[in-house]
């Protein structure tokens, strides 16, 4: 049974999580994990994947092996397309978004309200209802084209960020990537309308 979060006094005893992948191959494992680690904790969770991170294969795994993988967790069906994506804000499906790994490219169409992918569009859809949108960025030029679409992002109301750090500042100085460990309490935070703090680690 799904619980709703209402205006007030909220229930976190089973909140229900859109858990969104996008294009970061690289740190898919680490996003399942933490997707594992919410669904042992008792989310009802609801996958949803952009149109690259659900078809393509790279030298990280093959696509059908990931999709395969988070429908077992999530024991729902991947979200995949923009019809499916559409009905999460007005049937107010989801208590909370998690977008994470959210890359540079994502990151830009968020803050520009570019809805064109299952991912983006759930986002619009769901902010429609004022309810939180978590982040976990994964982009190596986080500080530097798309840092100020991270800015807009922060200042904006009902979203907020999995801390994050520079993951190899020696040969990747612009790069900065989600602490996926801290997923779960993130999402605690983001479901009070909170930030978790410190936010960059």
């Amino acid at each position: 049974m799904r619980i709703t979060l209402q205006s007030g006094v909220k229930n976190l005893n089973k909140p229900t999580v859109g858990y969104a992948f996008t294009g970061s191959f690289c740190t898919f494992e680490k996003s399942i994990n933490a997707l594992e680690k919410l669904s042992n904790s008792g989310f009802e969770l609801v996958p949803i994947m952009s149109f690259n991170a659900f078809s393509i294969d790279t030298r990280f795994g093959k696509a059908a092996d990931f999709c395969k993988r988070i429908e077992e967790i999530c024991r729902n069906k991947i979200i995949s397309d923009l019809p499916s994506a559409e009905p999460i804000g007005p049937k107010k499906l989801l208590d909370l978004l998690i977008v994470s790994p959210c890359t540079g490219n994502t990151l830009s169409k968020l803050a520009n309200s570019i809805a064109d992918t299952p991912v983006t569009l759930a986002a619009k859809s769901h902010l429609r209802n004022g309810r939180p949108i978590l982040l976990g960025v994964s982009s190596n030029d986080s500080l530097a084209a798309a840092a100020k679409n991270i800015g807009l992002l922060m200042a904006r109301k009902h979203i907020y960020m999995i801390p994050m750090r520079q993951d190899d500042a020696k040969g990747k100085p612009f790069s900065l990537v989600c602490d996926f460990e801290r997923t779960q309490e993130a999402a605690e935070f983001a479901l009070r309308e909170e930030q978790l703090q410190p936010l960059l680690i």
